[in-house]
């Protein structure tokens, strides 16, 4: 019913786009005062000024009143592949948080703490242009977001870490005054109970000063529910494990916080200043039930966690923006550090049921986690002609990691405890990046536009743990990383692109961390000091005809970083680790296609994609190759002086890799929004996910066990959000610049 309820939507508003959009151009035909979705005319009634998207006339005077008879596009797609997502104005606006947000983009999925395209894998975040970690991603007030970009073929300029990339762009600030807003959200979900989200933020400039400040602060409940099967069918080590593991995450303090100051020198160069970060107090509990079947009998297991854990990131950035000469050539030079501290305080309750004899003991699990980052960097660009530009950058980061882990344990009384070293250790890494790049973009003729670069990356690292026995090794490797891309200007109505683009994605400092995450008696959560870096090289061919979007693309992967649950040292033991595979291929076609009438604007995308695993060391059982169906549709439709209303509505289907499966999951999403007070204050009310149906499930075989897993989401809620807006400023002139750094990105 719920995918019947996407391709009915997705394959309607295809079709009637086609139509409708004809319709709209005889009617413009006869009514030159009218314009279509795009383009604004002049109708000389009385003067007011014109926003900084209307188009002036050939003799640069202001045009007069503006008729606008349509909504602004939510969506619109580059030449390039690059997809453009306003967000000011639209129901997207009332998003919670970033992560929400993005989840309700076309071509982007959320899911299991990564951000990932269709057809090209994780993607790494940018605000303004410029890299920023996951944690002060999720701190942007969505408030502040003017849209957002979603680079598929992104250029040497980005870091080689990542994919794609998703560009963040905030509104422009004030140019004199102060401008403020703030909203309070309130979430219902019978799955996971009731949160609150308040959210703030506030800017002032005065002369050449600017200032700009947000705080938010989450509490109450979150929910996450996952239940893994694990079979071993050979009757000579018959095993059947049914765990379910149940998140019952109170948040005590998850708040979010920054302010930053902006010296403006003259109309080409300024300094800012800038310090964020957050604050992730969590508590509440975990409750695993692990029922387990062998040949010697029946067994069960109840574990609960008290969870104490606690989490300080801290930013600095400086940075100097100089524009060097009249034609838009800029020098950029900043710095920023990073400092992340975490501390566990666990305490662990086991009560297990072994033929009907009861056993009960107790843990405490102390963890505490130090990771510091310091980076510099630098980029040039200078602008030769009006399409010739030549950018050049460097950058440098330094990284240490600190973590120690103390297992106590206790048996029925709880009084004494004692260290267990196996499951105990400490975790040192330092790390060394040495980049530097070039991009030349320019023209060869009248109908191609192309860009070429690269980026060099040197990284040498050194790493000591001493979890399972004393590892200690160091690494010194580098990496060039090309990239091409041709744009063709066959005629206005159409285009076309080739690019083609190499990257990197280097381990998480966690993924590379042995320590263990206690999940259950016989589940643990381990990291991995061996991971390779996963490197892709990526192709694309794409072609735009007036408002229709279609690409297709190849992605070969080597060492491709994934995860699986591996038989440990006994025979009900299993660990969950990251490793790499030997090889990936992913194949991806996708139509796109926007338009917008008066009443109603709509995104709707159709995509296929065809994925391929390869390994031969850890004994994956092989199976088919299926190709995965994505749909998408976002529709708004606006009754005049009333509200509007949004109907949200995604698909993805099943997907079998090679090396296991994936099933599909849909969210259906209905929203309702109207201004008063001049659009000072705003409400909104979202049901989201409305069938319950976003939830992440597969099933794999690795050695002799077979693996099911099915995991559900808080994304199943009701959602209630009163915004309100203040000020008497105009335009914004604060310019938060952050430097360019992966490295944060792999602190998670």
């Amino acid at each position: 019913m719920k995918f019947i309820i996407v391709v009915v939507i997705s394959i309607y508003c295809l079709i009637f786009s086609s139509i409708e959009v004809k319709a709209q151009a005889v009617k413009n035909n006869r009514d030159k005062s009218y314009v279509d979705e795009d383009k604004l005319i002049e109708k000389t009634t009385f003067s007011t000024p014109a926003p900084d998207s209307i188009v002036k006339d050939q003799d640069h005077n202001q045009l007069n009143e503006v008729v606008v008879k349509s909504n602004p596009s939510l969506v619109k797609y580059g030449a390039n592949g690059t997809i453009n997502v306003n967000v000011t104005g639209t129901v997207l606006a009332a998003s919670s948080s970033v992560n929400e947000l993005l989840g309700r983009i076309p071509n982007v999925v959320v899911a299991e703490g990564q951000i990932s395209v269709l057809g090209k894998g994780e993607a790494i975040i940018y605000l303004n242009g410029i890299l920023i970690n996951y944690e002060r991603f999720a701190a942007i007030p969505v408030s502040q977001i003017a849209r957002i970009e979603v680079i598929s073929n992104p250029s040497s300029k980005y870091d080689a870490e990542g994919k794609a990339v998703v560009n963040i762009i905030t509104r422009q600030n004030i140019e004199s005054g102060m401008m403020g807003s703030a909203s309070q959200h309130v979430t219902v979900s019978k799955f996971a109970g009731t949160s609150t989200n308040t959210l703030v933020d506030f800017n002032y400039t005065k002369g050449k000063f600017s200032f700009i400040t947000n705080y938010g602060l989450q509490l109450g409940k979150g929910r996450e529910l996952l239940y893994t099967a694990r079979t071993r069918p050979d009757p000579d080590v018959y095993m059947q494990s049914v765990l379910t593991t149940d998140w019952l995450r109170q948040f005590n303090n998850y708040s979010n916080f920054g302010f930053g100051l902006q010296y403006t020198f003259s109309e080409k160069s300024y300094i800012s200043l800038a310090y964020s970060g957050n604050i992730e107090d969590l508590g509440g509990a975990v409750e695993s039930r692990n029922s387990i079947t062998n040949n010697s009998g029946n067994s069960f297991y109840a574990t609960d966690i008290a969870k104490n854990d606690v989490l300080l990131n801290q930013f600095i950035n400086l940075n100097y923006n100089l524009i060097t000469d009249s034609k838009g050539s800029s020098l950029f030079i900043g710095t920023q550090y990073s400092n992340y501290n975490g501390t566990v305080r666990d305490f662990i309750e086991e009560n297990s049921v072994v033929e009907e004899e009861d056993g009960r003991r107790y843990l405490k699990n102390d963890v505490g986690n130090t990771i510091n980052i310091t980076a510099v960097q630098a980029d040039y660009s200078k602008k030769i002609s009006d399409n010739t530009k030549l950018e050049l950058g460097a950058k440098f980061s330094y990284a240490s990691i600190k973590s120690g882990t103390d297992f106590f344990i206790a048996n029925a009384d709880a009084v004494d405890f004692e260290l267990d070293d196996n499951l105990s250790s400490d975790f040192t890494y330092n790390e060394k990046i040495m980049a530097a790049y070039f991009n030349y973009a320019g023209s060869l003729g009248e109908k191609v536009d192309f860009s070429a670069g690269a980026r060099a990356e040197r990284t040498n690292y050194d790493l000591y743990t001493n979890a399972n026995g004393v590892q200690e090794f160091g690494k010194n490797y580098a990496n060039f990383f090309p990239n091409l891309l041709l744009n063709f200007n066959f005629s206005e109505d159409w285009k076309a692109h080739f690019s083609y683009v190499s990257r990197i994605t280097r381990p998480r400092y966690q993924a590379l961390n042995p320590f263990v995450v206690y999940q259950d008696p016989f589940t643990t959560i381990e990291g991995n000091p061996n991971l390779l870096p996963e490197k892709v090289h990526a192709f694309e061919i794409g072609t735009m005809y007036k408002k229709f979007d279609f690409k297709i693309g190849y992605t070969y992967k080597i060492d491709p970083i994934s995860g699986a649950a591996l038989q440990g040292d006994t025979p009900n033991s299993y660990i969950l680790r990251s490793l790499n595979l030997q090889k990936g291929h992913t194949f991806f076609s996708s139509l796109s296609r926007s338009f917008n009438i008066k009443w109603w604007s709509s995104t709707n995308t159709i995509s296929m994609n065809l994925t391929k695993s390869v390994d031969d060391f850890y004994s994956f059982e092989m199976s088919p190759v299926k190709p995965q169906i994505y749909l998408y549709s976002n529709n708004t439709f606006t009754i005049p002086k009333l509200f509007k209303i949004q109907l949200l509505a995604w698909y993805l289907g099943d997907r079998s890799y090679g090396l296991g499966s994936d099933n599909s999951r849909s969210t259906v999403t209905l929203g309702i929004e109207r201004n008063f007070f001049k659009d000072a204050l705003k409400l909104n009310f979202t049901a989201n996910d409305i069938f319950h149906d976003f939830m992440v499930s597969g099933n794999y075989e690795v050695g002799q066990t077979q693996i099911y897993y099915h995991r559900t989401y808080t994304t199943n809620y009701f959602k209630l959000i009163a915004a309100y807006s203040f000020g008497n400023s105009k335009k914004t002139t604060y310019k938060k610049s952050e430097i360019e750094q992966t490295e944060n990105n792999r602190a998670r």
